[in-house]
């Protein structure tokens, strides 16, 4: 095909096509990982409850999670693999990050063989399992971040949001479920549970921020039921007992159960926003191809009938600018005042609302990006002080928050800031901060 201006707009709107149907494979990868996240965290918080009873409690319990984790880890495989192949579009990045999803989904063998011999802790277990998540919700962000429209692009990133949120909840259930199980207060795991409630707060507020108004609607009702409200209750009397103090284990499963009808609920809020990802998809995907549609026919009539297009300068730049400008040609009389008609009208008009649709889908973007940067940022900020200092992930996140109240910085600019700091330029403001 030789080079022209309708086979270059053709092809825009083709690739504008194909960018989007492959963004709906993506969706179906996304919807997958978000199952077995949910599954591998029911898993987790029953096998915190059996080793921390000794075996006592959740037996049959644990083994049905295992059960329900097998199949929907095989479909996870077939997806992965089908990456493999060079249309799918996989990065480098995205590769690397199934990589180690695999790796540690091939460990969880060992971890069930040592869980049901009793050889493992219950903390060292829940780490396993969390660690394995971590990588998971990581790959459902590199999704998001390299989505290129943006309606989808805002439901993505309440999407994982609302998963980063719910894998907090997650970890409450496990690390509170052992607290009770135990029949004795930690004040390690009494602050980690803090810390997951406050982590749980801040991604469940930029969920909010992007997610539709309707899901919103919902999300927000649910924070006003009776199960919440014992929640709370249940919350405060882990947060609030003394170092060491006995704590009721019989309400470990009172606890479990809260827990899970909780992220239950964030579960079918990840159900509806799939729902409404494929529904934006396939509109999009519809539109488009009119679109295209459109654009063929309006070529087709510009290649039977060249277009005058000299004229067409007076639609990109003012009149200050054009008396400026050399004189190529002149006009007919007839078209002197009439720069809108004709078949170059069309084609110009064609090439402005192409790129004022993309200008905007770019600045509607921006949001988007700035919110998955700035979690990208504070994670990578959190992970240097804990290789650096020897932090725990807790101990990182209280010191970066110490740092941005003191000097009254939002917390991206301290998390930027910790980057680009050598090590002990931070070293001694963070152990203040994490002697209190």
């Amino acid at each position: 095909m030789s080079l022209s201006v309708s086979s270059l707009v053709l092809r825009a709107k083709q690739l504008e096509l194909e960018g989007i149907r492959h963004l709906a494979g993506r969706i179906e990868l996304v919807d997958v990982i978000g199952q077995l996240i949910h599954a591998l965290q029911r898993e987790r918080g029953a096998t915190s409850i059996f080793l921390a009873s000794s075996g006592q409690r959740f037996a049959s319990e644990r083994q049905a999670t295992v059960e329900s984790v097998t199949p929907i880890e095989a479909r996870l495989r077939e997806l992965f693999e089908a990456q493999l192949a060079p249309e799918a579009g996989a990065s480098a990045r995205m590769l690397s990050l199934m990589a180690w999803v695999v790796l540690d989904l091939d460990a969880l063998a060992g971890l069930r063989a040592q869980t049901v011999g009793h050889t493992v802790t219950a903390h060292v277990a829940v780490t396993a399992y969390s660690r394995l998540i971590a990588g998971l919700v990581e790959l459902i962000f590199h999704v998001a971040d390299a989505t290129l429209h943006p309606g989808i692009s805002r439901l993505l990133v309440a999407f994982v949001h609302l998963v980063q949120g719910k894998e907090a909840a997650g970890q409450e259930r496990a690390v509170g479920a052992q607290l009770f199980a135990s029949g004795r207060c930690s004040e390690a795991e009494q602050q980690r549970v803090i810390h997951l409630i406050d982590a749980q707060e801040r991604s469940l507020h930029v969920f909010e921020e992007f997610t539709d108004p309707t899901l919103r609607g919902r999300w927000l009702q649910m924070q006003l039921t009776p199960n919440m409200a014992q929640l709370e209750r249940l919350r405060r009397s882990v947060c609030t007992a003394r170092a060491g103090a006995k704590l009721d284990a019989a309400l470990s499963e009172s606890w479990f159960e809260v827990t899970s009808a909780r992220i239950g609920e964030m579960e079918d809020m990840l159900v509806a926003l799939v729902h409404a990802l494929r529904h934006d998809c396939d509109a999009q995907i519809r539109a488009t191809e009119q679109d295209l549609q459109d654009s063929e026919g309006l070529l087709q009539r510009l290649r039977q009938n060249p277009p005058r297009h000299s004229h067409a300068v007076d639609r990109f730049f003012n009149d200050a600018e054009q008396s400026e400008a050399p004189v190529l040609s002149s006009l007919p009389d007839g078209l002197k005042d009439a720069p809108g008609t004709g078949a170059g009208s069309a084609l110009v008009e064609l090439l402005q609302d192409q790129s004022a649709r993309l200008s905007r889908m770019e600045s509607e973007l921006d949001t988007a990006r700035r919110a998955l940067h700035e979690r990208k940022v504070i994670e990578r900020a959190k992970g240097a002080l804990m290789s650096r200092l020897g932090l725990s992930e807790e101990e990182a996140f209280r010191a970066l928050q110490k740092a941005s109240m003191d000097h009254n910085k939002r917390l991206l600019d301290v998390a930027e800031a910790t980057l680009a700091l050598p090590d002990f330029a931070f070293a001694s403001q963070v152990r203040a901060s994490t002697e209190h």
